[in-house]
């Protein structure tokens, strides 16, 4: 998988996490349970947990996306994707193993493991960016 090609199912995931919270609030709104506007980030958050967590879990996407996005670009000016492609899909299975692993629980267990591959996305762009500066 090439690096570019991770950064486009990376934007997928991202689009499929907003759909996990942000779609189930349509029927919510139209059947009346709540209005259009309650869902504005000043009011108190009354959504079920998994929509909760599902947006967390698209937030740790979008705090991460930019560094991915970048060392693809920044790879690719140089002439060196090569160093990106044989991770990208690590990285990209990294980050749905995070997101998954928030959507499911907060049980300690669970952010442990939602850690575990935060770091190794971390490390692994590390490492990517080591190699475009050696």
């Amino acid at each position: 998988m090439t690096g570019f090609i991770a950064v486009l199912l990376y934007v997928v995931w991202m689009q499929v996490l907003t759909l996990a919270y942000a779609f189930p609030r349509v029927p919510m709104a139209m059947l009346g349970d709540r209005k259009f506007a309650d869902w504005e980030r000043t009011e108190v958050n009354r959504d079920p947990p998994f929509m909760v967590r599902a947006k967390g879990a698209h937030l740790n996407c979008v705090e991460n996306f930019p560094l991915f996005a970048a060392v693809v670009v920044i790879a690719a000016l140089m002439g060196k994707s090569a160093v990106v492609d044989g991770l990208a899909i690590f990285i990209l299975v990294a980050r749905m193993g995070q997101s998954v692993s928030h959507v499911i629980s907060t049980a300690p267990a669970f952010v442990l493991l939602r850690a575990t591959f935060f770091l190794a996305q971390v490390g692994m762009i590390f490492w990517i960016c080591c190699q475009l500066i050696a």
